[in-house]
């Protein structure tokens, strides 16, 4: 079972400025593991206690012609735990990260082979180079 797109139905969960009613107080919990990537224990056991209250139930499956295979039940906020606590055990804690452009911050998750991403997107990248530039520019160098 790929858990990456259930992971990355976390990181879309953290980064919806408005989610369902229901899933607003999961989407803080799972932001702050994003903010606190840097302390692995602390993601560690704040997607336990995560586990715990969205208890992962996997059903086989055999839609679209695909053959017999395993998906999460369908509890969406299960889904996105297991799959960012599947990220945290296979890559890392470090993998979780937030947009270093200023205006931004949006979660992602780094699954670049050297651990560099530092941007949510190229979007962003674009800006924040352009800002450097021209800050450099304005300071003569």
């Amino acid at each position: 079972m790929d858990l990456t797109s259930y992971a990355e139905w976390a990181v879309r969960l953290v980064n919806d400025p408005d989610p369902p009613p229901e899933l607003r107080p999961l989407r803080a919990e799972l932001a702050a593991a994003f903010d606190e990537a840097d302390d692995e224990r602390a993601v560690a056991a704040r997607l336990n206690a995560l586990l715990v209250r969205y208890p992962v139930r996997p059903q086989l499956t055999d839609h679209d012609g695909a053959g017999w295979h395993l998906h999460l039940a369908e509890d969406s906020a299960a889904g996105a735990v297991m799959g960012l606590a599947a990220v945290v055990a296979e890559l890392g804690a470090d993998r979780l990260g937030r947009c270093q452009e200023q205006r931004c911050g949006k979660a992602f998750l780094d699954t670049s082979s050297n651990r560099s991403r530092r941007y949510c997107s190229s979007r962003c990248a674009s800006r924040a180079n352009v800002a450097a530039f021209r800050a450099r520019r304005r300071n003569g160098s």
